[in-house]
């Protein structure tokens, strides 16, 4: 990595600040502009709701490596209180500040990724075959497609790395990916927790199970990685426990939560935001400052904990890792 690509930890967006898209649409409208007030934002967001699934101890450390994916000093860590309490997690609740409360009882154990398709040695993989992956510290830029942004202190290890295990065929191009959810069909037969309870896809608005993909040359870039904490603990339930997917340099929505089935394929697989709303949400979502949403522009983000708008850098800051993946493609185009 570049230096310029670097963040140290005094640089993540702190925990308290990882916030919620409707909430930051409500502040921003209640405000009458995006510039939301640091009261209006403490009204929708307060303070830390404490993790009560006893399944995992939240103060335990995860032995980690340190890597050599940081940031610059003028881009501060997100408080951790602010990341665990401004999340979008509609399997839970569709207002951010709610997610931590109605997921405090999420059950992660047991809990097992199934890793299957195109592979020449598939495999299911419980959690302790998962943290045996070396885990590093990744400090990387989170920006949402809502145009608020943080960074976070991910821990956990190269997809790349999972995926060689199980030995992809020739023939894979993309991979295929399938959050957790109670009531899905494709989950009967893994060892999953069933004491779990989450809204319905109707009032979440969207399908479930949630599903995203990726191009096999994306997910086998060294910067994507499966993740298993944040700030050297355990992943909290409301941020994707126990393992999620993190790309940084794509919208949040790409970074799938709770992952239970990873699937090589050869062909372009669907994923749950193109479905709902092929005309906003791509395939590739990558962030991209010159081309708008069709309801609001992405030129600007606010990193969350700031009131100033700064400009968003194409590929999150990401450009000169990445853009080599997507040469000779009109970026407009494969939006």
């Amino acid at each position: 990595m570049q230096d310029k690509a670097k963040l140290k930890e005094n640089d993540v967006t702190p925990e308290n600040l990882y916030l919620n898209r409707r909430n930051f649409i409500k502040a921003g409208i209640f405000a009458g502009s995006l510039f939301a007030s640091g009261a209006i934002y403490r009204y929708f967001n307060p303070p830390p709701v404490e993790q009560t699934n006893v399944a995992v101890n939240e103060t335990t450390k995860i032995q980690t490596k340190k890597s050599n994916y940081s940031l610059p000093e003028n881009e501060a860590l997100t408080p951790f209180e602010d990341i665990t309490n401004y999340n979008n997690y509609y399997e839970f609740s569709t207002t951010k500040s709610e997610v931590a409360y109605a997921a405090a009882n999420y059950v992660t154990r047991p809990w097992c990724v199934e890793v299957g398709g195109l592979a020449g040695k598939p495999k299911v993989f419980d959690l302790d075959d998962l943290m045996k992956f070396e885990q590093e510290e990744r400090i990387y830029r989170f920006r949402c497609v809502e145009a608020w942004s943080m960074v976070i202190p991910w821990v956990g290890f190269p997809l790349r790395k999972l995926l060689e295990a199980v030995e992809p065929l020739s023939s894979t191009k993309y991979v295929a990916f399938e959050s957790y959810y109670p009531q899905a069909e494709s989950q009967k037969d893994l060892n999953l927790p069933k004491k779990n309870e989450m809204q319905s896809s109707f009032a979440a608005g969207i399908d479930f199970p949630y599903v995203e993909g990726l191009r096999i040359d994306e997910a086998y870039h060294d910067l994507t990685i499966l993740a298993t904490g944040i700030y050297g603990k355990p992943m909290p339930n409301q941020n994707g426990a126990p393992i999620r997917l993190v790309v940084p340099w794509k919208y949040g929505f790409k970074s799938i939560k709770s992952v239970v089935k990873i699937t090589l394929t050869a062909d372009e697989p669907p994923t749950t935001w193109n479905i709902a709303a092929p005309d906003e949400y791509g395939f590739y979502s990558n962030v991209n400052p010159d081309v708008p949403h069709p309801r609001w522009s992405q030129a600007k983000e606010r990193r969350i904990g700031e009131l100033k708008m700064r400009p968003t850098l194409l590929f999150n800051g990401y450009a000169e890792e990445v853009a080599s993946l997507y040469k000779d493609m009109d970026l407009k185009k494969y939006f």
